[in-house]
């Protein structure tokens, strides 16, 4: 009798999980064909840096270190320079700027951590989100490959405004 039990016991089981496989099937599909749609992201997402300029096209980076101080990963190096020109000649807005900015996506985990740390606004999460690379040695971004008026973009996202209910794993369609 209790192989016949067992059995019964079984199917029970496997109908109930079927149960609830086939209970998904009419509800809205949540999948994106990435490269023809675009991806919505949340407006406080933190994508790859960006490294601001002032009006004038200067960097507002001032080589403070706080970023690399704040940062938990260690993944920011930077090196400062003096810049000795009259202030409509320099690199930066101040005297001193970074010669040297780099940050390794290697060891990134993007806490913003040096964003809420620059006195100066000069570093910011951007929305980019393509960074998946080949060779890990491509995951170090310089200086070039961070400042906001040479950065690529990802033009597949948009950014979804604050009163939309965006992707949500709990979200109940």
């Amino acid at each position: 009798m209790s192989i016949i039990s067992d059995a019964i016991q079984s199917t029970k089981a496997i109908i109930q999980g079927m149960a609830v496989t086939l209970s998904y099937i009419p509800k809205q599909k949540w999948t994106v064909q990435y490269p023809e749609e675009p991806v919505t992201v949340q407006p406080r997402y933190r994508g790859q840096h960006l490294l601001h300029v002032d009006e004038l096209g200067r960097e507002k980076c001032v080589a403070c270190f706080l970023c690399a101080a704040a940062c938990p990963s260690d993944c920011i190096y930077i090196v400062a320079k003096d810049d000795p020109r009259p202030a409509e000649q320099r690199i930066g807005v101040d005297e001193r700027y970074a010669e040297v900015y780099n940050i390794d996506y290697g060891r990134c985990i993007f806490c913003g951590y040096c964003v809420e740390a620059c006195p100066k606004d000069a570093i910011t999460h951007g929305y980019n989100f393509e960074l998946s690379v080949y060779n890990r040695a491509d995951l170090l971004k310089t200086k070039s490959d961070l400042l906001i008026t040479t950065q690529l973009q990802s033009k597949n996202y948009r950014v979804a405004s604050s009163h939309e209910d965006v992707d949500s794993e709990y979200k109940e369609v």
